[in-house]
């Protein structure tokens, strides 16, 4: 039976990957359940999963947690803070990690679970764009298996050979990753000015984390996405292209050089991914509709809207520059975001102001852990600093 870690639990990733699992109770096991700070959500989890071990992110919450644990009777041991999370996914407790920690927080346990050789199911993108390098130096290291998914680096992932650190021996010729195109698609830039956090998080296909759905609406979650499949597959700036795909049925394709195109199609529903990522090489149920292509009737594909959508080229920008130059755009966005969500920056000031903080902030080669963790904060005052500057 495998033992799985699911970093996010009560996430919307957590609520996917937990639903997979309790469908197969012969073959996984949720070890390891860890939060941030909905300790009431987490008490829920273990009760019914029964997790040797439950984290909360936040140890202002560990107390909270271990009274509320200790009241439903059970058995589960209680941890708190980043170190708690290392520990947990470098030790005997598991096998299997789902890294679903939202941003720049999911990083350390990330590269733990690399480090300690456990199969590595990635949901947490951000942890590849910020140090895409240090996390396959940390994969070779420990012998791990990495899995993305994101349903789009998972489609990829199956539509590749079995050798996919040589694309060009494969005779893979482009990656085509899909996007919905969020809420806004087809919204010209002066339709936009008075869009609210509401507005930006009513996904039209998906239903997502709130930072998440406003990096869709912004075409930030991506370009993201271009930077992780650069990591992920070792695949060339020019070799990725993002084509929207409003009805999300394809998740992403692979051309080959003999002309052949690998699509993977599938309603738009997570679990596909997580149960593909949990028994990989097997295939598994997830509780999934089974796909009807009479109903759906048509598939459309259109090039993205750049010109309204700013955040897509600042990635390929982000990208070109290398070094720290991602884990700057990443840091800067996750500012915007949050203020946008607070009423505090409006839609269309979110690339104004990543590109700004792209500006200030100089970039270093990405040589360790340290430096990205430097040029993460570094990024994050500059873009406060210029956001009060410039847009309050």
């Amino acid at each position: 039976m495998k033992q799985v870690a699911i970093l996010g639990a009560t996430g919307s990733i957590g609520a996917s990957a937990l639903d997979v699992i309790a469908r197969h109770p012969q073959r996984f096991h949720a070890s390891v359940l860890a939060a941030h700070r909905s300790v009431d959500e987490l008490v829920a989890l273990c009760v019914r999963f029964k997790p040797e071990l439950a984290i909360i992110a936040d140890s202002v919450f560990e107390t909270a947690l271990r009274e509320k644990i200790g009241s439903a009777g059970l058995a589960t041991r209680v941890a708190s803070g980043s170190e708690a999370l290392t520990e947990a996914v470098s030790g005997d407790l598991c096998d299997s990690v789902i890294a679903a920690i939202v941003g720049a927080a999911g990083l350390e346990s990330t590269l733990a679970a690399a480090r300690a050789g456990k199969r590595l199911l990635l949901a947490n993108k951000e942890a590849v764009v910020i140090a895409g390098p240090l996390l396959l130096d940390a994969l070779r290291t420990g012998g791990g298996t990495i899995i993305p998914v994101d349903s789009e680096h998972n489609a990829i992932f199956q539509c590749l050979p079995y050798r996919r650190s040589d694309l060009a021996g494969a005779g893979v010729h482009r990656i085509l990753l899909t996007a919905s195109g969020g809420p806004f698609r087809g919204k010209r830039r002066d339709e936009l000015g008075a869009i609210t956090p509401d507005q930006a998080c009513a996904h039209p296909n998906w239903s997502m984390g709130r930072k998440i759905s406003v990096d869709s609406a912004t075409l930030m979650n991506k370009g993201l996405e271009v930077i992780e499949a650069h990591w992920l597959f070792g695949a060339a700036p020019e070799q990725i292209e993002v084509i929207v795909h409003p009805q999300s049925i394809v998740h992403s394709l692979v051309e080959y050089a003999d002309g052949s195109v690998l699509a993977q199609l599938g309603n738009p529903d997570m679990r596909t991914a997580l149960a593909h990522a949990l028994a990989w090489p097997e295939r598994i149920e997830a509780g999934v509709a089974p796909l009807d292509l009479l109903k759906i009737g048509q598939l459309n594909f259109e090039a993205p809207d750049r010109a309204t959508f700013r955040c897509l080229d600042l990635a390929y920008a982000a990208l070109a520059a290398g070094g720290t130059a991602p884990a700057i755009l990443n840091a800067a966005n996750e500012v915007a975001v949050a203020a946008f969500l607070d009423g505090a920056l409006p839609f269309l000031a979110i690339p104004e102001l990543i590109e700004a903080t792209l500006a200030a902030v100089p970039v270093a080669p990405a040589g360790d852990l340290d430096v990205v963790v430097y040029a993460d904060l570094t990024a994050r005052q500059a873009a406060q600093r210029i956001m009060r500057r410039d847009f309050c």
